[in-house]
This record gives structure tokens, sequence and C-alpha cells, in this order.
């Protein structure tokens, strides 16, 4: 079976949210980690926003100035050694859809280490 490190990273984030945070709603986008056939791949196509790339999980719980968490997870970071963004066609699009649930009040953010996820998760969760 072919190894799947986001769908991994992505499955022990949703299971720590289960466990810690039993009462929180949460979602994950697992679509991202299914091969389409083409028909499925046209229908999906027709009903999501052209340009938005939903986040892999998504917290639907405000907290403090922010109407829900946006995580966007990567195995590796998406960020160059000076900060800025690789140059990736995929990644550039996240970013634009992370800037755009910013910009509406979310917070929403690249993640790539799961104890740092956890941290996020914690924090955000703690904010009145």
């Amino acid at each position: 079976m072919k190894q799947q490190p986001e769908f991994d990273l992505q499955k022990r984030v949703c299971s720590y949210l289960r466990a810690a945070y039993p009462d929180v709603l949460f979602m994950s986008d697992t679509i991202a980690s299914l091969k389409l056939t083409k028909q499925q791949a046209i229908r999906n196509s027709q009903i999501q926003k052209p340009g938005f790339k939903t986040p892999d999980v998504i917290v639907f719980e405000p907290r403090g100035k922010f109407a829900g968490l946006f995580i966007e997870l990567k195995v590796i970071t998406p960020f160059k050694l000076n900060g800025e963004l690789k140059a990736d066609k995929h990644i550039q699009e996240q970013a634009e859809s992370i800037n755009k649930l910013i910009e509406r009040g979310y917070h929403a953010s690249f993640q790539w280490d799961f104890n740092v996820i956890v941290r996020l998760i914690k924090w955000y969760l703690k904010l009145n």
C-alpha cells in the first residue's frame, strides 16, 4: 500500500482533537488524499468555488477574535529558508485561500510539525 505521510499526519491531528477535545466540532478534508475518478473530479469541480483550496482540518469553534481555525497540513515546510513561500502552484493557491480566510476573521495557516500543531490547537482553544 502506498504511503501517504500527509494523510497520516491528518489522522494523528484528528485523533488528538477527538481525544483531547471531545466536544469540539471539527472536520477533516479527507478527499485531498483520495484518487478521484474523472467523473468524480468533474463533479467536484462543479461544486467547489473556483480557486479556493479548502484546508485539511477545520475547527468550528469561534475563539477570541477568530471565527474558526483552519489548518493546511504539509509533511515539510512550504517555505524557503528565507521565509518566502515556495513557488509550487498548488502551495501558492493554498496560500491565497489561507489569506482569504484570514481576511474573513479566521485563524488559518500552514502547519507541518505535529507537536507545533498540538500547541496551536491548545493555544487557539484556550482563547476567550
